[in-house]
């Protein structure tokens, strides 16, 4: 059994309420195949996310594909449908993204109509409307006095920092390969 394994069998039977020397029972059973299940759905949506974020860093899905031991056409067509319709959203995930890279991030997000209305680890939520967006990080602290005279409000607020965003009015840039 790999390290993996007996990390989420240990998870699910703690989620299961099932300890070293418990009775094995019909509710314990029960118990953990519904924490299983839970876990299941998790490592999905987990799975789900990993290759949404590795489609948007330009993962090819030949390389998907040889990860997950199968061809680059059944990943695309397990995983694609669900790519396609959380990119036509009008809310979405940026990520993962650090302190280094997501200002180029956010600045090209925010061509394309999306500005960020949540910080989380390492990813933003994106919000998208129907004009550019521009985006601004600073430290946090209590006035922007300034920066609303300029017209930037803020998008959201992730000690140490606060995101700032800013209608331009200009309509949305169209990125390569976008309907």
């Amino acid at each position: 059994m790999t390290e993996l394994a007996e990390a989420v069998g240990r998870v699910v039977l703690e989620a299961a309420g099932v300890g070293d020397g418990d009775a094995l029972d019909a509710p314990a059973h029960l118990a953990i195949i519904a924490a299983s299940a839970r876990a299941e759905g998790e490592a999905r949506d987990m799975l789900h996310a990993s290759v949404i974020a590795a489609r948007a860093g330009g993962v090819s899905w030949a390389r998907i594909g040889k990860q997950l031991g199968m061809t680059r056409q059944a990943a695309q067509q397990r995983f694609g449908a669900a790519i396609d319709e959380f990119e036509n959203e009008t809310e979405r995930w940026l990520g993962p993204v650090t302190a280094f890279d997501e200002m180029r991030e956010l600045e090209i997000a925010g061509r394309a109509g999306w500005h960020t209305v949540e910080a989380g680890l390492l990813s933003h939520r994106m919000v998208r409307g129907e004009t550019q967006w521009q985006h601004r990080r600073v430290l946090w602290r209590a006035s922007g006095a300034a920066e609303r005279a300029e017209g930037w409000q803020v998008g959201c607020r992730a000690f140490p920092w606060v995101y700032l965003v800013r209608d331009t009015g200009l309509p949305i840039q169209k990125t390569a390969g976008a309907a």
